[in-house]
């Protein structure tokens, strides 16, 4: 029973980071229709931002929690601010072409973003502190949940209340809403599609970003291409839960993520990858739109 629960948690644990993840890759394909193949990428530009800013604040004396808190600050405004770019650079000269071409777009950038950090910083695996501290009141349950685990998890699940109250009630969330259903007719009633795209880019970019942070902190460590994987991992979470829904991106994350930890346990950790992508063939086979998702009909 308690090798059962440790599994249980580490799926949980790991689904709740694909699943911030997949809510900026749904976020993105539910308002203009892209799979934004650089998402991953923002991920691990957040992490690579968190440990500088560690570091340095680390020199400078800060206690442990103003740390993580700067830390993920600065990782969130520059992760940010790499979306807003991405999507002003790759993607908006490209909206009225193929669908081919903004896909190739995506990931051309993607290339370009894992060769750029590794130029800038390097290609080994990074040491990444702890940031996270220990709590003394969960001290008592330490052997179910620990801190970090414990973080994540509320970090998802805040995240995805606040989300989902955003799109559903503020100005914002009715505008991608709106954008999301007919862009040519948002346009007409007076939406600003573009500002409309480019903060799904912002608040997409963000959410990676506090991933790589909480990831980066519990695992101890990253490089270049860990975005990558943890993108395609997410990718197909949200295809898992149906791109496009918000709660089917979180589902889909957390599916995946005790499929891996169980077959890994049970079964054997050298075929990890393999379960996931096993999931991603079933999922498309029975049920294309996903466990969430809609099948859309297209009248000729």
């Amino acid at each position: 029973m308690e090798q059962f629960l440790e599994y249980f948690l580490s799926g949980l644990t790991r689904g709740s980071i694909y699943a911030l993840i997949a809510l900026g890759y749904t976020m993105v394909y539910g308002i203009i229709g892209l799979i934004n193949f650089a998402h991953g990428e923002i991920y691990m530009i957040g992490a690579f931002t968190a440990l500088i800013t560690a570091t340095a604040l680390a020199v400078m004396g800060f206690p442990p929690l103003a740390i993580l808190l700067l830390a993920g600050l600065a990782a969130i405004i520059w992760s940010a601010a790499y979306g807003f770019t991405i999507e002003k650079v790759a993607y908006k000269p490209l909206r009225s072409a193929q669908r081919l071409s903004p896909l190739i777009s995506a990931i051309g950038m993607s290339i370009f973003l894992q060769n750029y950090v590794m130029l800038a910083q390097t290609s080994d695996f990074l040491r990444f502190p702890a940031l996270i501290p220990e709590f003394q009141w969960l001290a008592p349950w330490s052997h179910i949940i620990n801190t970090p685990r414990f973080i994540i998890l509320a970090t998802t699940a805040v995240v995805m209340v606040l989300l989902t109250l955003l799109i559903r009630y503020s100005r914002t969330g009715k505008a991608m809403r709106a954008t999301s259903q007919d862009r040519e007719m948002a346009l007409l009633v007076g939406v600003n599609v573009d500002r409309v795209i480019s903060s799904t880019f912002i608040i997409g970019s963000s959410l990676a970003a506090v991933g790589g942070v909480l990831i980066a902190s519990y695992i101890g460590q990253i490089n270049y291409f860990v975005g990558f994987i943890a993108g395609l991992k997410a990718f197909i979470a949200a295809v898992l839960g149906g791109i496009g829904s918000i709660p089917g991106a979180v589902l889909g994350g957390l599916i995946l993520g005790w499929t891996e930890s169980f077959a890994t346990g049970y079964i054997s950790s050298e075929y990890e990858d393999v379960f996931a992508f096993a999931l991603l063939v079933l999922i498309l086979i029975f049920r294309p739109a996903g466990i969430l998702g809609k099948n859309s009909t297209q009248k000729v």
